[in-house]
């Protein structure tokens, strides 16, 4: 219906759906359940849980504001896409069985290829293929993940899991794939930045937050994804500080956030899940922004390296702003969102002890304010003037940036309404003293590091090479040797059969022609013997 709309009624549906979509979510009651018969399982569709009510809740906001966003630039047929893959998000959250979550799974990785596709560039195009392959890959290793499970367990139900089978680890690798944990962790930073300045925010909110929920049903409390979040912590920073187009810096910033919430279930405790789960959603509206801001620069200038932009803030001071606040929520500064989210996980590995951890995500949240709370504004909105004077964008635009801006202030200072939705009882102050001061001081020192490193941290048109190619070059090669053996024995059997061409033809005329010996003409008597002697044949072989 989306895609056929045009004008006002498409306007009332991309606005609408998800407006009416979060009336319903918050209409079920807090035990509302769905239950269908499916061969010897219940399937079970609908069932509100706290964790996915606040996941639906944060995924319509995004789909609303999202569509907003896009409202005059993307075409219909993205819309529709996006709308799609936003439902596939939403469903994964109200899912109560394997089933049901894997086929709402496998829907969001078909909406979000279409997303990229919507591009309708070269690079969409192959980009959106390689992303559909490694999710399609992930897919049916999940797949054989969930069908061990089932068989190991004998049910369905979407609950927590045990790591102690190959059922376990192939649904763990399958959920970390979706959530571009290294080395599977190139499709996101290769596949996002080509779509559409509007797709790729719809892009930053669903795939890997759902898989983030996922884990926290499945896998929370399981120590092995600790160190694997601080790697992706760490990969994400490393690889953002290295890149020169804007939306690849926020692209590798997704692996970066996503791993302090990885971390997060590891540690697994009540603090940590209602960090986690706060973090995601406000990961949600920050990253969102930062890349509407970036869109909106893409979109008014046509250019994406940060070495071709440059002091836009003087003819695009909503954007730049909007991207300021956007910057400084993802760093966790004092009274934006950020600081009162994501500082519960670093504060739950406090409290269990973990020094090592704890220390380790407080030096990432330093990078974390080099790469995207420094790098991005600084180079795409000051250093030097480029010459550019592009204005903001139109008006929806703004409009949408200003509204995550809104909440990315108004959550920092005031997030009891958020905490009113974890799914644990909150206790947690983020404005002590003591944390203020700390977080200030660490922020502070590492913007003094970025300028003291400016002229290292300044981008040449450089290409970086990602995890990927550990395996992606192997397998080219081993693709190409097997391609080679291949066409040389097609090659070496068509050339036989060309030499035994004769021979063959001259067998078959012996047997087939007029009098030959399958198709003459023979004796009764002949005939007879020959089927005589067959029967025989048949009945010594069946006594003995």
């Amino acid at each position: 219906m989306l895609s056929l709309a045009k004008g006002r009624g498409r306007d009332l549906l991309v606005l609408g759906v998800p407006a009416l979509t979060f009336y319903a979510i918050w209409s079920l009651p807090a035990d509302a359940m769905l239950e269908v018969p499916f061969l010897d399982y219940m399937l079970v569709p609908l069932e509100v849980t706290t964790l996915g009510r606040l996941f639906a809740t944060i995924f319509t906001l995004m789909a609303f504001v999202g569509g907003l966003f896009a409202l005059r630039q993307a075409t219909s047929g993205e819309m529709a896409s996006a709308f799609v893959y936003a439902g596939g998000a939403v469903g994964v959250t109200f899912a109560g069985d394997l089933i049901t979550m894997f086929i709402f799974w496998e829907l969001m990785a078909i909406g979000s290829t279409l997303v990229i596709w919507c591009a309708g560039t070269e690079q969409a195009r192959a980009a959106g293929m390689r992303y559909i392959l490694m999710h399609l890959l992930g897919g049916v290793i999940l797949m054989i993940g969930i069908i061990a499970q089932i068989s190991h367990s004998g049910t369905i139900d979407f609950t927590a899991v045990d790591l102690d089978g190959i059922g376990a680890w192939c649904m763990l690798i399958g959920i970390l794939i979706n959530a571009a944990a290294p080395p599977f962790s190139a499709w996101l930073s290769d596949a996002y930045p080509e779509a559409s300045p509007s797709g790729s925010v719809f892009l930053s909110a669903f795939t890997t937050k759902t898989a983030v929920y996922v884990l926290m049903v499945v896998f929370a409390g399981t120590k092995i994804l600790i160190p694997i979040g601080l790697i992706m912590v760490f990969y994400g920073i490393i690889y953002a500080l290295l890149e020169n187009d804007m939306r690849r810096i926020l692209a590798y910033s997704i692996v970066n956030q996503v791993g302090f919430m990885v971390t997060g279930i590891g540690i697994g405790t009540p603090l940590a899940l209602n960090g986690v789960a706060a973090h995601a959603f406000c990961h949600i509206i920050y990253k969102a922004l930062l890349l509407m801001s970036a869109g909106a620069v893409l979109h008014q200038t046509g250019k994406r390296r940060c070495t071709d932009l440059g002091g836009l803030f003087q003819s695009m001071p909503v954007t730049a702003v909007c991207g300021i606040i956007g910057a400084l929520a993802i760093s966790s500064f004092p009274l934006t969102s950020g600081f009162v989210s994501k500082n519960m996980i670093s504060a739950a590995a406090g409290y269990e002890a973990m020094t090592v951890v704890y220390f380790l995500l407080a030096a990432a949240s330093a990078g974390v304010f080099l790469h995207a709370g420094i790098k991005f504004p600084w180079f795409v909105f000051f250093q030097k003037d480029s010459g550019l004077r592009p204005k903001d964008p139109p008006v929806n635009m703004q409009l949408a940036m200003i509204i995550f801006a809104f909440l990315c202030i108004g959550i920092g200072v005031y997030a009891a309404p958020l905490y009113d939705l974890l799914p644990y009882p909150v206790t947690y102050e983020p404005y002590k003293a003591s944390t203020v001061l700390n977080y200030l001081q660490l922020l502070l020192f590492a913007g003094l590091a970025f300028f003291v490193m400016l002229p290292w941290m300044k981008r040449t048109l450089t290409i970086s090479l990602d995890a990927d190619w550990f395996y992606r070059r192997p397998l080219y090669w081993a693709g190409n040797a097997t391609w080679n053996i291949l066409s040389r024995a097609y090659d070496r059997f068509i050339r036989a059969l060309s030499g035994g061409k004769t021979y063959f033809v001259g067998l078959f005329d012996t047997l087939f022609n007029a009098r030959g010996v399958l198709t003459r003409t023979w004796m009764i008597s002949t005939t007879a013997a020959w089927t005589i002697s067959l029967l025989l044949l048949y009945l010594v072989s069946y006594v003995f």
